[in-house]
């Protein structure tokens, strides 16, 4: 060990409480300070024999300091934090969230009595296109009616359904009165 590098050592550790006060004041937490104060006296512990001279050691003790602070800093902010690794491990089903599940089974019953409200030949129309996945020309030849027809009831069920769900949810949030334009 150098003259110079001993001498630095021994200021470290002569000023290491006055060296933590200034380091937990600048980087507001007093965890961060006592792990670059570690990491800065390895540094100066293994000083290089290239420097012959300091002119202010305290100050380039603080420096070499700081600038441990900043890398850390630094390559903190590449890492996730512990938060951010449980969300990506446990990620957050939006399909359990209770509320969600209950505005679900709601709008299922409203749709189920919007369809037992329809005429029966509406009501099978729309099944068998929309859930059966029936062509048009095949749901026609069921009924005895043209496409047109089948096209027109499918359109009219439709649009009954989604008046009926959109009543519902203006309702759930307090817009009974209020008539969609």
């Amino acid at each position: 060990m150098t003259t110079l590098q001993s001498e630095m050592v021994r200021l470290f550790l002569v000023s290491y409480d006055e060296f933590k006060m200034r380091l937990q004041r600048r980087l507001g937490s007093e965890h961060l300070a006592s792990d670059v104060l570690q990491e800065t006296y390895l540094r100066v512990y293994g000083l290089s024999q290239g420097i012959t001279e300091v002119k202010n050691p305290k100050a380039y003790l603080f420096r070499i300091a700081l600038n441990i602070a900043a890398d850390q800093r630094s390559a903190g902010a590449r890492l996730l934090t512990g938060e951010e690794v449980e969300e990506l491990l446990n990620p957050a089903d939006e399909r359990l969230d209770p509320a969600r599940v209950v505005a679900g089974q709601n709008d299922i019953r409203t749709l189920i009595e919007a369809l037992c409200e329809l005429p029966p030949r509406r009501r099978q129309i729309l099944v068998a296109a929309r859930l059966e996945h029936i062509p048009h020309v095949d749901i026609a030849e069921r009924h005895n009616v043209s496409t047109r027809t089948v096209e027109k009831e499918l359109k009219v069920a439709l649009a009954y359904c989604a008046e009926r769900l959109e009543k519902k949810s203006l309702q759930q949030f307090g817009l009974g009165a209020v008539k969609p334009s």
